[in-house]
Formats: structure tokens, sequence, C-alpha cells
């Protein structure tokens, strides 16, 4: 997929974040994308902001549409396809995370965190597989370093995104005799909304929401021959403890 002017992308979670960052780097690469989020109006926010400050020919849409729902990914495939009719690259970033002690922890913050972790990239790509089939296209999941390296009051987020890794890297041997390249993004702390967090200046340390857009840029251009699977990042110098 070397040539990537006028492809199409759907990025799950894309409002803000790293999935807004992978957005603003495709954009920039004249890819058309399409972003998610459960919100409609913080979807079309987005992408009206990243259509201000794209500088190819290429457009952003947002998209109401809650991962969790199969029949709401499906309806966002079907968006996509309509609008731009074809479908080259699927996202799957949208997550969350719970953080508590097994004690502590709710089921409800237990499914929340599997099904959109987990569940979400699931549904994410039996929605898509047929247009990537036919596209010869890419899938990718965003998961985590917590999905090699377990940590205390992680059970949740590390079932999660455990099983996104090994989910990923299976659905890799399934669908790549079709064509269809797939790679997983584990990174370590960036610099995002995630969990409540708001960046700040303490944040220069961390991998930034760009850096990932850099990454799944480089991915796309990659000689077809050649599938990096699994790729952990991690910041350079994080701060000594």
């Amino acid at each position: 997929m070397k040539s990537l002017t006028e492809k199409v992308a759907l990025i799950t979670g894309g409002s803000k974040g790293i999935g807004y960052g992978i957005a603003e780097a495709l954009l920039a690469e004249g890819i058309n994308v399409a972003i998610t989020s459960r919100s409609e109006a913080s979807a079309n926010e987005a992408a009206n902001s990243l259509n201000s400050n794209v500088t190819t020919r290429a457009k952003a849409i947002g998209i109401e549409a809650d991962v969790r729902d199969y029949k709401s990914q499906h309806n966002a495939v079907k968006t996509v396809l309509n609008h731009f009719n074809q479908l080259d690259i699927v996202i799957a970033n949208a997550g969350i995370g719970h953080f508590a002690s097994i004690e502590d922890l709710t089921i409800e913050q237990w499914q929340e965190t599997i099904d959109t972790n987990l569940t979400g990239a699931f549904y994410s790509i039996k929605a898509s597989v047929d247009a990537l089939k036919k596209a010869k296209g890419y899938y990718i999941t965003i998961s985590s370093l917590a999905g090699t390296n377990f940590f205390a009051k992680g059970s949740a987020y590390n079932a999660s995104k455990f099983g996104l890794t090994g989910f990923t890297q299976s659905v890799m041997l399934d669908l790549r005799q079709a064509g269809i390249k797939v790679s997983t993004i584990m990174p370590g702390s960036v610099a995002t909304y995630f969990n409540g967090h708001i960046p700040n200046d303490n944040d220069v340390w961390k991998i930034q929401s760009e850096d990932i857009g850099e990454l799944v840029v480089d991915l796309l251009k990659m000689n077809p021959r050649t599938l990096p699977s699994k790729i952990e990042v991690r910041p350079s110098m994080p701060p000594s403890k």
C-alpha cells in the first residue's frame, strides 16, 4: 500500500487522543478519514477541526458509533462505503481503562473494559473484513504494553489488552492469504486524555499522539512483502523512579 492518496480509513475512537493523531497523519498523506465516537457531536466537531487544518485534498467525516455494538459498527462501515465508495484501512483504536484492585473492580467496569477494548476490535474487523478483502487493505489495532506486562490494579485492562494482542496476531494469520495486512501497535505512556488525564506540560517525556500517527503511516508505506505484525513503542527517556 505504498500509494496512499485517495485511500480511505476508518478510525474508531478518533475524536481525540491517539485516534485523532492518527487521523491527522493520514489526512496529511491524502487519505480520506472517517472517525467514530459514541457522541455524534464529538465526532463531527473533531472532523470539522481536522478539515480546517488539512493541507491535502483528503477529507474527514464524523460518525456516531459504539464499538461495543456490532450493528453500530456495521452501520459505521456502511456509512464509510456509501460516502467514499471504498474502505482500505481500519484502525481499531477505541479504548478505555478502569484500574482497581480485584476486590474493588465492579462487574460493570470489567464488562465495559472487555467490551470496548477487545470485543470492539472483533466487531471492527467482522464488520469490515469484506471491504478490506476487496481493497487488499490493512487492519491495525492499538493495544498497549499492558498487553504483555501485567501490573497491580490492572486485571480488567491487562485482560483486555493481553487478549487484544493475541487476537490481532491470530487475525493476522487468518487474513494474510487474502491480501490483508494486520498489525498491532503497543504503546507505553502516551500524552492523551485517557482515563480522565488532561495533557499538560509535564507530558513532554511521553509518546505523543502524532508519533503514533507517524508510525501508522510508516506501516502503510511498508513494502507489501514485509509485515511488522507487533510493534512495541516506549518513551525514549521516562522519568527516573
